[in-house]
């Protein structure tokens, strides 16, 4: 357990500690008052989702906008608009020459503090690859798209674009100069704002970024981005949402337009992804049924290590107001029990305590043995730092394969 002395929370860790570390929270499926999975689940999932303000977006009209076989895969570009912001561009590739329905994916992007792509980190469909991404792709993904590679193996694979990512980004001219300037002043250097502060008001260009761009470009937009998270979410907690919320609706948007598709079989679909996708699969394999097998790489703890000891490097797609109250985090994953669902984690991961790893694990292998599936969840221990690797992929692809 954590030490609830020495945590992210100083003198008030002890406080914090005692809120968040309730065991047996109302609606986990180990509390007591459940006996039935499935009264279980809907209920949880009606809380998780007046707490997450789940938006429904609806299947968005989709439109293909460029076909090609590339490494003997059949790819789509397609692009689509939701009711707010860019338009999401995605990736659909199968084997070239299938027919029929096929098993599918939803291949979900990391974060990784890169927001200036998105799909392109775990999927190549042709033309030059950026050298950042190549390198990328060594450090987290043992240097290959998984997207493609599941792909070739006869899926039907989704990659899209999510809230801020690559299209769907946001640029820092369209926000007021003075506060993009006066946000990548280093800390000694920031004083209260005055009416001299706000100026003329006009755009901050030296952060923006195109196509093509340098990695020293791009760096600096990343930096720019990683910085403007936090009025992100402030502005989105003052309009009524939540960013966890934010991406579990898009995700949900393309869920369905994937379960749509006339090459798809709905009854099969999966999603899974690395780290920032791993957090995504854990919010919408655990709402939405739809998903009939989940795999999560990388992200997988309590609300007791994000709270004391780990929220610093991480992202404000996570946080949901209040529902720690009701709920630890890995009682989120669980909510699709008795579907099956594969955790892979890294045991020299240093984004998370590894006990709390080994509680959220302990509790989930519990929530399935009640649900009477236990051969339904896996967890998986690798050596090495944050990565959903080679061996951890054919893992995936094996449990995909198993299910689907």
């Amino acid at each position: 357990m954590l030490d609830p002395g020495s945590s992210l929370m100083g003198a008030y860790g002890p406080w914090v500690n005692e809120r968040v570390s309730a065991k047996e929270k109302e609606y986990s499926f180990l509390n007591d008052r459940w006996s039935e999975a499935s009264d279980w689940s809907r209920e949880a999932r009606e809380v998780f989702a007046s707490h997450v303000l789940l938006q429904d977006l609806g299947v968005p009209a989709v439109k293909v906008t460029e076909k090609r076989i590339f490494d003997g895969l059949e790819i789509e570009e397609l692009t689509w608009n939701l009711p707010y912001g860019p338009a999401t561009r995605a990736y659909f590739l199968k084997p070239a020459g299938a027919t029929g329905r096929i098993p599918a994916i939803l291949a979900l992007h990391d974060h990784g503090a890169n927001k200036y792509f998105g799909k392109q980190k775990i999927a190549e469909v042709g033309g030059n690859v950026h050298p950042m991404l190549q390198n990328y792709r060594k450090l987290y993904y043992g240097g290959r798209p998984w997207a493609n590679e599941i792909a070739r193996r006869g899926y039907g694979v989704l990659v899209h674009d999510i809230f801020p990512f690559e299209s769907r980004k946001m640029l820092p001219s369209g926000i007021p100069g003075f506060v993009v300037e006066r946000m990548m002043l280093r800390p000694e250097e920031l004083r209260e704002l005055s009416p001299e502060s706000i100026g003329s008001g006009s755009a901050c260009t030296a952060y923006d970024v195109s196509s093509n761009e340098t990695e020293t470009e791009i760096d600096r937009y990343n930096a720019f981005a990683g910085q403007y998270e936090s009025t992100i979410a402030k502005s989105l907690f003052c309009a009524g949402l939540t960013w966890p919320g934010v991406v579990l609706a898009e995700d949900r948007a393309a869920l369905g337009y994937l379960a749509s598709r006339t090459d798809v079989d709905p009854d099969r679909i999966g999603c899974g992804g690395l780290s920032g996708g791993g957090l995504r699969t854990n919010y919408l394999a655990g709402s939405d049924s739809r998903v009939r097998c989940s795999v999560t790489a990388g992200f997988m703890t309590s609300w007791a290590d994000f709270a004391m000891h780990s929220a610093f490097t991480h992202t404000w797609m996570i946080y949901i107001p209040e529902l720690p109250v009701f709920m630890d985090y890995q009682d989120i994953l669980s909510m699709r029990a008795p579907l099956p669902s594969l955790v892979l984690a890294s045991d020299q991961d240093p984004l998370f305590s590894q006990d709390e790893v080994r509680r959220a694990e302990a509790g989930l292998v519990a929530v399935y043995r009640k649900a009477g599936a236990p051969e339904c969840f896996r967890m998986s221990h690798y050596d090495g730092p944050h990565q959903f690797s080679v061996a951890m992929q054919e893992e995936a692809f094996a449990w995909y394969d198993r299910w689907l």
